[in-house]
């Protein structure tokens, strides 16, 4: 597949529109109107911003970071629907911080679980601030989590560091292949004894399968594809460690019609989540 025509470069107005997007939002909880996504059929629920960061004061706290990325991934959408697929495990308390910047907040510990949800498009990523931060946050046994392009949260290598806290990183618009192109496939579980897949079931789903990650940070992968395009085996979730923290990754999550295509999708979500935080990872529906 053609990268630079999967991943064009709208310099001007893009980089004018998200930066507006990233001084406007953080102080309304109303967000910006979007044209709808052509691909996604779950409606967008309202987006919860947390403007002082204040943990929620019982359950498990996570926090999903977003407010930007590519243009074809609609965060505004996405981001909701993975609060909602994840509050579906009631143990986890979900909020929505449509700003990278917070990742700089002294609050930013309070959280048990951070979901980095978003990808630096034409504009840098957070700064040495955030950077140090979230590195800290997570050494220091906070969770880490990140799902599809947020492995391009800060691309360019522009902080080399995020390799060793995301386990695998993108490879860049000039890397190669990105991905299949979107369509069903498979997500076979390639460690079932692994307390994110335990007793999970190979899933049916309707996505891009990425190809595009590269890095030599130890991964424990926990489910894969295998691609129509190559017939390889790429990753589809994973975990690392870094310091005392746990990180999740899975690079599913195209739009909002792929989080919730399959019930698999968002329960290899809850689950990867709930390890990143330190819980037994549990089934929708089992008394938890």
């Amino acid at each position: 597949m053609n990268t630079r025509c999967c991943f064009p470069r709208r310099a001007g107005l893009v980089r004018l529109l998200a930066g507006l997007a990233a001084l406007l939002l953080p102080a309304t909880n109303t967000p910006a109107a979007e044209p709808p996504s052509a691909s996604a059929e779950a409606p967008a629920l309202p987006v919860t911003v947390p403007i002082d960061l204040s943990a929620p004061a019982a359950g498990t706290a996570v926090l999903i970071v977003t407010g930007i990325d590519y243009p074809g991934h609609p965060w505004r959408e996405t981001a909701p629907v993975l609060q909602a697929e994840l509050e579906k495990d009631p143990r986890l308390h979900v909020r929505v911080a449509a700003d990278p910047s917070v990742l700089a907040s002294p609050r930013l510990g309070d959280w048990d679980v951070i979901i980095l949800h978003f990808m630096d498009w034409e504009i840098p990523g957070p700064g040495p601030a955030a950077r140090e931060n979230l590195q800290r946050a997570v050494a220091g046994g906070r969770g880490l989590m990140l799902t599809h392009f947020a492995c391009g949260a800060w691309d360019g290598n522009e902080w080399p560091e995020f390799v060793r806290l995301a386990g695998r990183v993108w490879f860049g618009p000039d890397g190669g292949r990105q991905h299949d192109p979107r369509g069903p496939f498979t997500v076979e579980i390639a460690d079932p004894d692994h307390p994110i897949t335990r007793g999970l079931q190979p899933f049916a789903t309707d996505d891009e399968l990425y190809t595009c990650l590269m890095g030599d940070t130890p991964i424990h992968v926990v489910a894969r594809a295998r691609s129509k395009v190559d017939q390889k085996y790429y990753p589809m979730a994973f975990t690392a460690e870094y310091g005392r923290g746990r990180t999740f990754q899975t690079v599913l999550g195209h739009d909002a019609r792929a989080y919730t295509n399959h019930p698999g999708v968002g329960e290899i979500m809850r689950r990867g989540c709930a390890w990143a935080a330190g819980l037994p990872p549990a089934r929708e529906g089992d008394g938890r």
